[in-house]
């Protein structure tokens, strides 16, 4: 495992990784804002081909767009991110595939969300991300494409684009190469 991205402060012990995101830090290309970001941590392996990840991630989320989730990335054009965000005040579920440029979908969290399972699994051409809040049956919120038979950066990923940095915990990570 290793950052791209390293934060001045984390740690790593037993299942637990927790990060103090930097501030500034984002990943995004493009779409509408018309800057290119490539600065949020992400703390991962290389995989190529099938893979699953799951976590758990439970976050101290308060600045506009303050993210964490699982990130997939071949490079700084082709990637995706999935996790919690915070927009309009309420983190929410939030899903960016990038191909050249960023796609962003959002979703309402349930309001008594304090942590979130995040699960993505990619096979060939298909990235499938669920989540599940405590007491919820895990739920499919993104299928998405990504090109097959790139190698990937799959791990964790954290920014703070607006705000001066948030904790966040990700808990029980599992990093699964698939035949």
């Amino acid at each position: 495992m290793h950052w791209l991205n390293e934060p001045k402060s984390w740690q790593r012990t037993g299942g637990v990784l927790q990060v103090e995101t930097d501030p500034g830090t984002d990943f995004w290309r493009v779409t509408s804002y018309g800057y290119v970001r490539d600065s949020g941590h992400l703390y991962g392996e290389l995989i190529t081909g099938d893979l699953d990840i799951d976590v758990v991630i439970r976050g101290r989320f308060h600045s506009q767009y303050d993210q964490a989730g699982i990130m997939l990335r071949a490079d700084e054009r082709v990637w995706l991110k999935a996790g919690v965000e915070v927009f309009g005040g309420k983190p929410r579920l939030s899903t960016v595939v990038t191909v050249g440029y960023s796609s962003w979908m959002i979703a309402d969290l349930p309001a008594d969300a304090a942590e979130v399972l995040l699960s993505v699994e990619r096979r060939e051409e298909a990235v499938q991300v669920r989540y599940a809040t405590p007491g919820r049956e895990p739920e499919l919120c993104a299928l998405v494409y990504l090109p097959p038979d790139r190698e990937m950066l799959a791990g964790v990923m954290c920014a703070a684009p607006e705000g001066e940095g948030f904790t966040v915990a990700f808990h029980d990570l599992r990093i699964e190469r698939r035949e």
